[in-house]
């Protein structure tokens, strides 16, 4: 999708459709007062005659609109100026953009960047409005046999009042652009099938992703042998049930001007289905196990944002991929084992899987000394009992990491939630038998589970995230959510602006 920008006046713009932002006041944004009267007042009077109300996310098709060039004038409600924040912003914009998918144009104009949000300069709104035009024409027909027609919009063009905001604009499209790229991807992979989205599947994923990155990016695969080898028990433990072979994968991106500089890691959870386990799950929406790889998936969708927008550091994303099935072989309540960094774990609900794939993650993830590490997992529905589906759950052992977290999250608007780490939460930990057990009761489950996690993480900044939450919808609009791929970019993207003012400093 093109996101070109323009300083023109919006009534001489040839385009498919020209989208519109007014408040529920009538008092016309600049590009909408240019439009009025260049259409002898014909939005002035909709809004006067209570023809348009506008109220936020309201929107309104003017097929044909006087002295102006466009086909089409698209009236979207803001509500009142005064209660128009990020939230209000956000839904207004995605409001747009439904309509204009469901148009037979293949472009469209927009004057978002006109919209007063308060703390939010031109790049953000332009790259709000970019990624909502990736969602808003996002499709999963894999497996339709008649799929409908697909959205023809792949063209918007950001009109800008000020001709000092163009390069902001332009900017803010170039990066919503790529993470739009990145939250679709995630979702394609989320909204896959478990008997399709296999751990061998996200493996060949990684390779495909290698292979078409120019050099940018490398993958390596371990297989079950190779696990075996290197001691990660844990992870082939979830596995051994399934007759779909296990995988750690690691991809590396090197765009540090310094090859040495330590890496951010990202780890992400792919239990490519998860039913339980000998600790069965209810038959009731067991089918939305499949996205209990939603961690994984976030972590290819940064990935895929990464080497569109093509930052200066160095990433290496890991993936833990599994099958979590009842079998004869399968990991039993009571079991035993063995974790790649040495300590024992008595295995008190195999249901608890996610966190068993991820300490050897966690493991692996030490010998590359990384600048910090965040991994992400769809880890326990106690984060859905605390949080809903509006923010992700957040644990670090590091305040610094956290804060980054979470100003990444209110700058992408993939906001995240500060939970306490404290020593008190580990004692629920402990077992008679083993080093620790793989759960710590009903009580505060999404915090004893980042603490059975913050075990393995002692050697490096380190943050989980929940997103068991936030990474899937359910009901009538069933389907990945592609979060916190947002999240996640934003904060590479910060730690990139942090390498260069310290490169400046010096």
């Amino acid at each position: 999708m093109e996101f070109p920008v323009q300083t023109a006046n919006p009534a001489k713009i040839e385009t498919a459709c020209l989208v519109v932002p007014v408040f529920k006041d009538g008092d016309l944004l600049p590009a909408a007062a240019k439009l009025d009267d260049a259409s002898e007042r014909l939005i002035g009077q909709l809004i006067e005659r209570d023809d348009f109300d506008a109220k936020l996310g309201n929107v309104q098709m003017i097929p044909f609109a006087p002295g102006l060039n466009a086909e089409r004038l698209l009236l979207v409600g803001l509500g009142t100026r005064d209660k128009c924040q990020e939230g209000a912003f956000r839904k207004a914009v995605d409001a747009a953009f439904t309509a204009l998918a469901a148009l037979p144009a293949d472009d469209a104009a927009v004057t978002f960047t006109d919209v007063p949000v308060p703390d939010r300069a031109c790049d953000w709104k332009a790259r709000m409005v970019a990624e909502a035009a990736h969602r808003a024409v996002y499709r999963f027909t894999e497996f339709k046999s008649e799929p409908g027609p697909a959205p023809r919009l792949d063209r918007v063009t950001l009109l800008v009042s000020e001709g000092g905001n163009a390069e902001a604009a332009r900017e803010g499209g170039r990066v919503g652009d790529g993470i739009g790229r990145g939250i679709n991807a995630a979702r394609t992979l989320g909204n896959l099938p478990g008997n399709v989205c296999t751990p061998r599947y996200l493996a060949e994923r990684a390779e495909q992703l290698a292979a078409g990155s120019g050099g940018a990016l490398s993958a390596e695969i371990l297989d079950e042998a190779a696990l075996e080898e290197l001691g990660a028990h844990s992870l082939l433990s979830v596995g051994r049930g399934s007759e779909e072979p296990s995988r750690l994968i690691v991809m590396k991106y090197q765009g540090a001007e310094d090859p040495e500089e330590a890496p951010h890691v990202l780890v992400g959870k792919g239990i490519t289905f998860d039913t339980g386990g000998i600790s069965l799950k209810p038959g009731e929406a067991m089918d939305e196990m499949k996205f209990d790889m939603c961690g994984a998936a976030s972590v290819f969708g940064a990935v895929t944002s990464v080497l569109a927008l093509k930052p200066k550091l160095n990433l290496v994303a890991i993936v833990a991929s599994a099958e979590n099935m009842p079998d004869g072989r399968a990991t039993k309540p009571g079991d035993i084992i063995k974790t790649l960094k040495g300590l024992s774990v008595e295995v008190l609900n195999t249901d608890a899987e996610g966190r068993l794939v991820l300490c050897d993650a966690l493991t692996y993830a030490e010998r590359f000394e990384p600048a910090s590490v965040v991994d992400i997992a769809t880890l326990t529905g106690a984060a859905i009992i605390a949080l809903g589906h509006h923010a992700t759950g957040l644990l670090s052992n590091d305040d610094d990491l956290a804060l980054d977290l979470l100003d990444a999250g209110e700058t992408a608007w993939d906001r995240a939630w500060h939970l306490p780490l404290w020593d008190e939460y580990q004692e629920q930990l402990e077992s008679n038998f083993a080093d620790l057990a793989n759960i710590g009761g009903r009580p505060a489950g999404t915090i004893t589970a980042g603490c059975f996690l913050s075990r393995f993480a002692d050697q490096f900044p380190w943050a989980h995230l929940d997103i068991a939450g936030t990474a899937w919808q359910s009901g009538k609009q069933k389907g990945a959510t592609g979060r916190p791929v947002s999240l996640l970019t934003q904060y590479l993207l910060d730690r990139e602006a942090d390498s260069q003012v310290e490169v400046g400093d010096d």
